[in-house]
């Protein structure tokens, strides 16, 4: 059975780093696929872009569900959970964003982890998803690189710059855990944590993980709601 990682910008090279850093995952019943939303834009870095990415995901989410394309699973690729909530609507299986996922696994190997980011514009949608996922109280703080999303790629020298402001970030709030907070980054994630000595979370494997246990147990997104009242569904507020 397939599982779908949706990178939800348009960056086609971005989506292919993300396959080939996935290349080395073992799963027992499931292959990958990944796409990408190409009328996206090409990174998601505040929340103008992110109400672009999410409805393009929604709507590649929509056209591949009609045309009968099965799938056991998607992941989102994009930190800020981007489209997760509407993509959940038009499916019935499971839809997981990366940093929810990563979130959750950082606050199952330590009590307070930390989020690092790209830049200062995508911390507060960030934590904003902390609050709503009820995990402030293990948050330790997020924190923003100012190494942009395009610059991730093919520039090792911004790796450098991540060590010393994640050292900074876990030393200052006594994180124990730190939290890749872009998909991006995923690269980094096992030097990182044999630099910093830390556990080091990259929510693309997360999430891929997270759908295909779900997956094997056959759960699906529930669909409560939807379908309880459908025949108010278009009916006008009084």
């Amino acid at each position: 059975m397939t599982i779908t990682v949706i990178n939800p910008n348009g960056s086609a090279s971005m989506t292919k780093h993300l396959e080939q850093g996935c290349n080395d995952m073992v799963l027992s019943h499931h292959t990958l696929e990944f796409q990408y939303c190409a009328n996206s834009p090409l990174s998601i870095e505040g929340f103008s872009d992110g109400a672009a990415a999410a409805h393009h995901l929604a709507d590649y989410v929509k056209h591949r569900e009609q045309s009968g394309m099965y799938t056991a699973g998607y992941v989102v690729a994009c930190f800020d959970d981007t489209g997760v909530d509407a993509a959940r609507e038009y499916v019935q299986c499971p839809v997981v964003g990366i940093g929810e996922a990563a979130m959750q696994f950082a606050s199952l190997l330590g009590s307070s982890f930390v989020v690092m980011t790209t830049l200062q514009r995508s911390v507060p949608i960030i934590e904003r998803n902390i609050e709503r996922y009820g995990l402030r109280h293990r948050c330790a703080g997020v924190f923003a690189s100012n190494i942009p999303v395009l610059a991730l790629e093919g520039k090792p020298n911004n790796y450098d710059k991540m060590l010393t402001v994640s050292r900074e970030a876990l030393s200052n709030r006594f994180g124990e855990v730190l939290v890749l907070g872009c998909a991006g980054m995923s690269q980094w994630q096992e030097k990182l944590q044999e630099d910093l000595g830390v556990p080091v979370i990259d929510g693309v494997k997360s999430a891929i993980k997270i759908v295909a246990a779900l997956s094997d147990l056959g759960l699906n997104t529930s669909k409560a709601l939807s379908y309880a009242y459908p025949e108010q569904k278009h009916e006008s507020m009084p």
